[in-house]
């Protein structure tokens, strides 16, 4: 005869495997179903550095998502309506699969209907609450969606006009005589050509995406995040063009050879760690203000 005390292990035990077992088996179906556009993405990110953040996307989501499951407890329940999403899925991937849109666009549709998947899938197996328990985790996953080429230049585009711009203002902060000519910044004894590819658009995307984690984790207010991750987007700019600025001087004042050696090809992580700590000291004097808003609530109402 089982004991009163051994029953409710037995329960909790049988409730587990039946959501932890399809999940895994949802998952594997989506491995195999979304082969060819995982290995195609995961190509894309060895050969294109413009995409080497979404490496970071699924195991960062994974991490969150158990970190916040040890700390609240969360108790997962079976949700019908997460079969929709399933469908969804399917139906978008099947658009992708037949479209005659470009090899890039159609990749991103198909990731597009594996993220689906695999939110749908969670929510399947773990219930409708999930959704309020892990809103931001499971959102992010569509950054592991890769952006096609046509919005890429795009963005690359703006974000090139824009160091040479953000570069400008700080050569004529520092009162260094500039000028400028569709893509090329003159200074004395300097023509600076700001190609693509000083638009820094990989640890650009590094920062946004290194950003939206870290407000998630230490800020609670939603605005507070919003507001910390709009700032780190013209952050970026500025990074570049003080990049663009700092080569400038370096090679007309003191070496030409700083306009082709280390810091001009591998420099980019040295701006970045730069950028990526102003976002620190803001996040720093948020959260102290969050801290402090409980106890001036207290006040104010005794």
């Amino acid at each position: 005869m089982t004991s009163l005390s051994a029953q409710p292990a037995e329960d909790a035990k049988m409730n587990r495997l039946p959501r932890g077992l399809p999940f895994t088996a949802l998952c594997a179906v989506s491995l195999i179903a979304w082969m060819r556009p995982l290995l195609a993405t995961f190509t894309l990110t060895a050969v294109d550095d413009r995409y080497t953040h979404i490496l970071l996307i699924i195991p960062v989501v994974i991490a969150l998502i158990v970190q916040r499951w040890r700390e609240r407890g969360y108790k997962p329940q079976v949700w019908a309506g997460g079969a929709s999403l399933l469908l969804l899925s399917l139906f978008v991937a099947t658009v992708g699969w037949f479209s005659g849109a470009s090899s890039d666009v159609r990749l991103a549709v198909e990731m597009t209907g594996l993220v689906i998947w695999w939110i749908g899938s969670f929510l399947l197996c773990f219930g409708r609450p999930a959704l309020a328990a892990f809103p931001f985790s499971l959102f992010f996953l569509f950054a592991a969606v890769p952006i096609p080429i046509i919005l890429l230049d795009k963005i690359v585009a703006g974000l090139q006009q824009a160091s040479i711009l953000a570069a400008q203002f700080i050569f004529l902060l520092f009162r260094i005589p500039v000028s400028r000519d569709g893509t090329i910044l003159t200074i004395p004894g300097l023509d600076i050509d700001v190609t693509p590819e000083c638009s820094s658009i990989r640890s650009s995307l590094m920062l946004l995406v290194t950003t939206m984690v870290l407000t998630h984790l230490l800020l609670n207010k939603t605005w507070r995040q919003i507001l910390v991750v709009a700032i780190a987007i013209p952050l970026s700019v500025a990074k570049n063009g003080l990049r663009i600025f700092v080569i400038g001087m370096l090679g007309s004042r003191v070496d030409p050879a700083y306009l082709t050696g280390n810091l001009h090809h591998h420099g980019g992580i040295v701006f970045f760690l730069i950028a990526l700590a102003a976002i620190f000291l803001l996040l720093w004097f948020l959260r102290r203000g969050e801290e402090r808003a409980p106890s001036t609530s207290i006040l104010e109402s005794s």
